[in-house]
């Protein structure tokens, strides 16, 4: 694996080695150590979890980064081409990581560096690592990825952890109960993809009757910035909301976990963090884990 871009790319056997290295990094195994590496983080686009669990994840292995975040303050603001960014930046770093307003950003990218790029979200394109620290925390918390039920509540159209995702558990025969607005469907490009002919996908409009069915309720927020219509936004913010209540009365298996990419707006009340089923803060902190396994195996590492 020379670039982290799209999970359309990854097999699963590639998915169970960095599962099982972030495994090994977490329990003190595998201790990598990238002390001669310096590491870029360029974040055109807001972020909180993603930069800092990369960049933590640098500085757990004894290596070294440069932060770009929001083009304010850069050559950007001056007109400066993204390729141009890209070939500077390739001068100063051995590995970058990218997150874009721009579908197919890190992937174009990845044509123009000289080292490794890790797509860190390009927009409502793809998300790897997103998905990737997801396994870990699905693996971690059922035992497997074999013949999951998962809901994906909230936007699937705009939601780019939600594609990575149903391609990352593609190998795996899940079964997805698609929760969500008609304006925010998962897209047809997806559903019908022949790459996913072993994902069983159903439609879902009523949360509640499903619940007794799942091991994973995944959940994402309406996202505000992909809407050009703010009226359409309004009219959609609210359709799902995950309560403590709603859970409860509607006998949820004992092992569900209710996961969130953050952040979370209202779609998830808080009275559901004191219960069981909340994992959304131990699944951010898995982000570390899984990052260090990806910069470590992109920079050749950790084996």
């Amino acid at each position: 694996m020379n670039h982290l871009i799209s999970m359309r790319d990854i097999k699963a056997g590639d998915i169970e080695q960095m599962l099982l290295l972030a495994e090994k990094i977490e329990s003190g195994k595998v201790k990598p150590d990238i002390s001669d590496k310096v590491c870029a983080l360029l974040f055109y686009e807001p972020s909180t979890r993603t930069i800092f669990s990369f960049d933590t994840a640098i500085k757990r292995m004894n290596g070294k980064s440069i932060i770009m975040a929001g083009v304010e303050s850069s050559s950007v603001k001056k007109g400066e081409t993204f390729a141009d960014t890209i070939s500077t930046v390739s001068q100063y770093s051995d590995l970058i990581v990218i997150r874009s307003t721009v579908e197919g950003a890190a992937r174009y990218a990845s044509e123009v560096s000289e080292h490794p790029i890790v797509n860190a979200g390009d927009g409502s394109n793809q998300h790897p690592s997103q998905t990737l620290l997801d396994l870990y925390s699905i693996k971690k918390t059922q035992g497997t990825l074999e013949n999951l039920s998962i809901a994906l509540v909230g936007d699937l159209r705009f939601g780019r952890t939600i594609h990575s995702l149903v391609y990352g558990l593609s190998h795996f025969s899940p079964t997805f109960y698609l929760v969500a607005p008609s304006h925010l469907r998962l897209p047809s490009y997806i559903r019908h993809d022949p790459a996913l002919k072993s994902v069983n996908f159903i439609d879902s409009p009523n949360l509640a009757e499903i619940i007794p069915n799942l091991d994973i309720m995944y959940v994402t927020r309406v996202q505000k910035e992909r809407f050009v219509d703010a009226e359409e936004y309004e009219k959609v913010k609210n359709s799902y909301q995950i309560t403590r209540q709603l859970i409860e009365e509607n006998n949820p298996k004992q092992s569900l976990k209710i996961l969130h990419p953050l952040p979370r707006v209202n779609e998830i009340t808080t009275d559901v963090d004191e219960t069981k089923y909340a994992y959304y803060f131990q699944q951010a902190r898995n982000g570390l884990f899984i990052r260090q396994a990806i910069i470590s195996k992109l920079l050749g590492a950790a084996k």
